[in-house]
């Protein structure tokens, strides 16, 4: 299968929920290494560790990386977790949605980073007004990139993006929706309005969960959780 292409530019909101003082990052499909270039600019003293299935892109991510390592990441034993790829925070930027099973990925990661940690991650938001208005008239068609990339093996709207995290031993602490600006979008608004009024949904909730494109988390290990 294609891999998503490769890009110079990074995700600005990503960025900002990083920690700033994290001693030792892994990023999981770090493409060109354009994240990990501007994150050394405020941390320098970061081991920042890129993994890429992509060669070429795993090639091109080592002029920014302090390590990239070429694999696949679900392939990986917890023993690799807690060893060479021990890290205070991780990074996943639309990769989530690509892997066979992010909950046993998820899992395996709060295993292996104990009760410290972070995990940020920016997931495409499928509850977004224009797949249901593509849905409504069938008009369901892979493509390159975007929220109907081919190479998407998962599907995420924001209250199962949360449950993913709760089910892996994680807690959301921060995070905000990545809303652009689409005029378009007026037309269909009201009618997933009246869409959650038939389904005796909460219309205020459907509404705004229609708005974001793509929403950046960062999660911490839920240590009340694991304590109850």
């Amino acid at each position: 299968m294609e891999q998503t292409p490769i890009h110079q530019a990074h995700n600005p909101d990503l960025l900002k929920l990083m920690p700033t003082n994290a001693r030792r990052v892994v990023e999981v499909g770090c493409s060109s290494g354009a994240l990990a270039r501007e994150y050394k600019r405020l941390n320098p003293n970061v081991h920042y560790i890129g993994i890429e299935l992509v060669p070429a892109y795993a090639e091109a991510a080592r002029a920014h990386c302090d390590e990239v390592m070429a694999f696949d990441i679900e392939a990986v034993d917890e023993y690799v977790l807690r060893s060479e790829l021990a890290a205070d925070c991780w990074v996943f930027g639309d990769v989530l949605e690509h892997l066979k099973d992010p909950w046993l990925l998820l899992r395996k990661i709060r295993a292996a980073m104990g009760d410290t940690g972070h995990i940020v991650t920016c997931i495409p938001n499928m509850q977004h007004w224009s797949v249901q208005a593509r849905l409504s008239c069938g008009d369901v068609r892979y493509e390159d990139s975007g929220l109907f990339d081919r190479t998407h093996l998962r599907w995420f709207s924001r209250v199962t993006m949360l449950e993913m995290f709760t089910q892996s031993g994680f807690r959301v602490e921060d995070g905000m929706a990545r809303i652009f600006d689409e005029p378009q979008r007026e037309t269909f608004l009201p009618i997933i309005k009246a869409m959650a009024t038939a389904a005796q949904a909460d219309v205020n909730a459907a509404v705004q969960d229609a708005l974001p494109l793509q929403y950046v988390l960062r999660a911490v290990p839920d240590v009340a959780a694991r304590a109850a």
